[in-house]
Parts: structure tokens; sequence; C-alpha cells
């Protein structure tokens, strides 16, 4: 019987959150390497960019990106446990930190992985050919191959902003952002609750493929929050592996709960990543502005591999960074808002309250003037 196919890596920021989803709801479906002859051969030229994850379905149909799987499945199946929250204030939340999970954590997530070679190198030496390589592969072109992707990531550091400047603070924030959410993981197995959504899947991104793998991170995760250690361990096993918790309803918290230890993460959210949101809406208004001419339909970049628009300079925690300006991190930004905006009146002020009281009104309001759409598995604007 045809089965599902997942071509990515197991140290893939993005393959580890579609998989994870996978795993959850126990969809059948095969891991396949980004090195697969297939992969080259029949899925990049429908692509039409060397990228992971890309699904492939039964009936040859592709879906790229961790979040259009998601939604892939949502849409067409009738999934175990549903990635979308029942109510619209735990949808705000999920879409949150989905959008936090795999593009706010990317300065630790890129730190620990490539800053820390005494404990990392010799794992990811093995680890990235065994996936990037063809499987035939002699030493020296799977040596080639890591050296490639070493160099070419170690260069893209500095465009999300880990320099030496500012290593110390990104290692502090994210211990900070640990222990919260070991705090919270106290009460309640899952994000919202007993049951994962999309918040979970935006979360794991990072704090498996890098934070809870590579060997450095992972031994500090082990180490200072265990909770979350188990919550990665628990977000990558068929059922809710929750057992520890007793007998905890798989439901989400009652009434709309929104607790305290939740309004902490969301407030870390505001300090860590808002001043960000606040930059690329910025420096993307600007630069739409300035061309005007771009067809509804197009990046507005002459190819369409490219996915980077510039960069922009802003102070984060204390440092002026400057990081790359990326028109996806708006698709992910409108889903927050399109929670809102198809909320009742009473949901609206309910969202407006807790945004407001956490410090993150303002994810409201930073729009652009153009929308981010998907089309043919690219980010396009719209009219």
């Amino acid at each position: 019987m045809p089965t599902y196919r997942l071509f990515g890596t197991p140290a893939s920021l993005y393959t580890g959150k579609a998989r994870s989803y996978l795993i959850k709801q126990r969809i059948d479906f095969e891991n396949r390497a980004a090195g697969d002859p297939h992969f080259r051969s029949k899925i990049l030229p429908k692509i039409e960019r060397w990228i992971i994850p890309v699904l492939e379905c039964p009936d040859g149909t592709l879906v790229q990106d961790s979040s259009e799987i998601i939604e892939h499945f949502e849409r067409t199946s009738n999934v175990r446990y549903p990635a979308k929250p029942k109510t619209s204030q735990h949808q705000l939340i999920g879409q949150i930190f989905e959008l936090f999970g795999g593009e706010g954590l990317l300065r630790p997530a890129m730190h620990y992985r490539w800053n820390f070679d005494h404990a990392n190198l010799s794992f990811l030496k093995a680890d990235f050919p065994a996936a990037l390589a063809a499987p035939n592969a002699t030493a020296d072109e799977k040596n080639a191959v890591f050296e490639m992707a070493s160099q070419r990531m170690r260069r893209a550091m500095t465009s999300f902003g880990v320099t030496t400047d500012t290593a110390k603070t990104i290692e502090e924030a994210y211990s900070e952002f640990l222990q919260l959410l070991d705090t919270h993981l106290q009460g309640s197995p899952y994000l919202l609750g007993g049951r994962p959504t999309i918040g979970d899947y935006g979360l794991i991104a990072p704090l498996y493929a890098h934070l809870g793998r590579d060997p450095f991170p992972a031994q500090l995760m082990k180490s200072t929050a265990h909770r979350v250690w188990r919550w990665v361990e628990r977000m990558n096993a068929p059922d809710l592996d929750s057992a520890e918790y007793g007998a905890i309803a798989p439901e989400l918290f009652n009434n709309d709960e929104v607790p305290e230890s939740l309004k902490d993460l969301l407030r870390f959210v505001a300090k860590d990543y808002l001043p960000e949101v606040e930059a690329f809406v910025g420096f993307t208004n600007d630069w739409l502005s300035l061309h005007p001419e771009i067809e509804e339909g197009t990046s507005g970049l002459s190819r369409s591999q490219d996915r980077v628009i510039g960069q922009v300079e802003f102070i984060w925690r204390g440092h002026p960074i400057r990081v790359a300006v990326l028109p996806y991190r708006l698709y992910l930004l409108q889903k927050i808002q399109a929670v809102f905006d198809q909320a009742s009146r009473s949901e609206q002020d309910r969202m407006r309250a807790l945004l407001s009281e956490t410090g993150l009104g303002r994810l409201l309001e930073l729009r652009t003037q153009r929308r981010i759409v998907r089309k043919s598995n690219l980010e396009v604007w719209s009219g």
C-alpha cells in the first residue's frame, strides 16, 4: 500500500516539526533523506529550489513546508489530535508559538549547534553526510558535503544575530526560556493542556533538531530543564506519553484558561522576539513602497529559490544586531492576525486584553501593505 514519504534530514529544524506531527497522528509515512536520488531527480525539479521538508503524497502530490504539511492533513484527514485548539484565544496562543518556535528560537538553535565544536563536531560530521550525501558516496565526498554545509551555516549565523558580542546574551535568554517552559510543563504535558497543538509543533522544531539532539545543548537541556527534555521525547512518541501526569484528560485547559506560567512565556516572547517582528514588518513596508512594480503572485526576487528580501538592524536585549528579512515569517505572523480577525467581538476583547497584559499587543497592528501567500510551494505577494 502506498505511503507518504517525508524528505528531509534528522538535523533539520523544520523536518522535525513535520515529522513530530506525522508521528503523533500515526500517519503511515517513510522518512527519506534529502540525499535520496529520487529527491534530487524527481522532487527538486518540481519544487524549483533546494528546501526541506517536502512531503510526497501517495498520489504524487508534493507539499513543501512544515506548516503547510500540517495544514494539508488538518484539511483533508480526520486526525487523532487536531493541531488547531478549540477556542479562539488558544488558537491565537498556538499561532504565536508556531511563529516564535520556528523563527524566534533560531538564535540559540544556531549558536548551540555551531559554536560548540568541542562537543558537537564529531557528531555533526557523521550526522550531516548521512542524510545529505548520496547513499553510495565515498568518505571524501561525505566530508566535502559536511564542509560545504558547515561553512554555509556558520556564515548564515550572523544573519540570525549570532555574533561573538551576542553569544553570552543568547545563552542567558535561552536559559530563561528553558526555565519558563520547564515551569509551565510542571502542570501540563503540552503547551495548552493534555494534547499537542500547533504551538507545540512550532516549538519542537528547534527544541528537537538542534537543541535536544546535538550533544552540547541536549546535555544542557537534560541537566537544567528535565521536563522540557521529557516534552521533546513526548513530542516524538506516537501516544500522548504523559503517564507521569496521572489521569489528565487529553483536552485543553478548561474555559479557555491561560495559566500564569503560560503568560510568563508570552511575556518572554514579547521581550525576546517582538522587536524583531517590528523591525522586519517596518523594513518590508519600506521595501514594498520602493517596489510597486511587483506583480501579484510573484516574489519580487530574481530567483525563485531566494527567500530573503534584505537585512534590517534593530536593538535586541541591548545589542544592535542585523538580521535577514524573510517574507515567510510574515506568512506565519498573518496566521496569528487571522485568528483575531475571524473571532467574535467578545473573543477579540479577551485576546486583546491578554496580549496587552503580556506585552504583545503590537502583534495585532504589525501588518504589511501586501499579504504574503503561498503558491506552487513558494512565498509570493498578493494583489
